[in-house]
């Protein structure tokens, strides 16, 4: 029979874990694959297996902060403490790839926002965050206004916990290939009410990005037709000032 102590202790880290269930991706899924997230909640009992997302230091599913000091650090990057996901995904440019989240509490309501950086030497597993160029790809805020005052209304986050801890990205058709840092960050907005305290979701994943074959294809056609009317044009040009005239007039006689 367990102690008073461990049913003490068994009910605190219950009522912790509900305390700080905000959440971290959990899966991601690519081409009907599925890749494991990082969870940084079991980091204190063992090693993870290796995984195309960045490993954090929020043990306890935390944020950071949006003090001057935590904007201005590494940690607003991949997280706190972020490390190099050891794996990378591939993926096609132009597809759509699905981000899972382990949890997301109903009333930490605010924007979805997507950004990617491309990696130096195409390796985002040894790649220096603080050297990433990140550019936005996507965003959504809020999609309905709260019907009276005080209300939040209906924004991304609460999409994302309605379709099941689920939030589709499109990677940009027309995007290079070559290695990408993909940083997928919710901001929780429902403490925001004094400077400082509005709360930073960020997670980060390795994809190499192809180019689909069609679209290469079509590319290599496009600059054989662009060659082949620029060669029509020039014999036209010849053609009509002359100069073809008098040499065909030459090799007649």
């Amino acid at each position: 029979m367990p102690s008073t102590t461990v049913r003490f202790l068994s009910l605190g880290a219950f009522f912790l874990c509900k305390a700080s269930a905000h959440g971290h991706v959990s899966e991601v899924l690519i081409n009907d694959k599925s890749y494991c997230g990082h969870d940084p909640t079991k980091v204190p009992y063992g090693p993870q297996p290796e995984s195309i997302t960045w490993t954090n230091g929020a043990k306890d599913n935390g944020f950071v902060i949006s003090t001057a000091s935590a904007l201005s650090s590494p940690d607003i990057i991949c997280h706190l403490n972020a490390t190099n996901g050891h794996l990378t995904a591939d993926v096609t440019a132009g597809a759509t790839i699905t981000v899972r989240w382990s949890d997301w509490p109903e009333a930490h309501w605010g924007p979805v926002l997507d950004y990617m950086a491309r990696c130096p030497n195409d390796d985002c597993t040894a790649v220096d965050k603080t050297k990433l160029k990140f550019f936005k790809i996507d965003e959504m805020g809020q999609l309905t206004r709260g019907t009276v005052p005080g209300k939040p209304g209906y924004w991304a986050n609460n999409k994302l916990r309605d379709e099941d801890f689920s939030w589709n990205i499109t990677i940009p058709a027309k995007l290079a290939p070559g290695s990408y840092v993909l940083r997928h960050e919710i901001i929780a907005l429902h403490a925001g009410g004094a400077e400082g305290t509005t709360q930073m979701y960020p997670q980060c994943i390795n994809l190499f990005i192809k180019v689909m074959a069609l679209h290469s294809l079509m590319a290599c056609l496009r600059r054989i037709y662009i060659l082949l009317r620029i060669r029509v044009c020039c014999i036209m040009f010849l053609w009509m000032s002359g100069v073809m005239q008098s040499t065909s007039s030459r090799d007649l006689q």
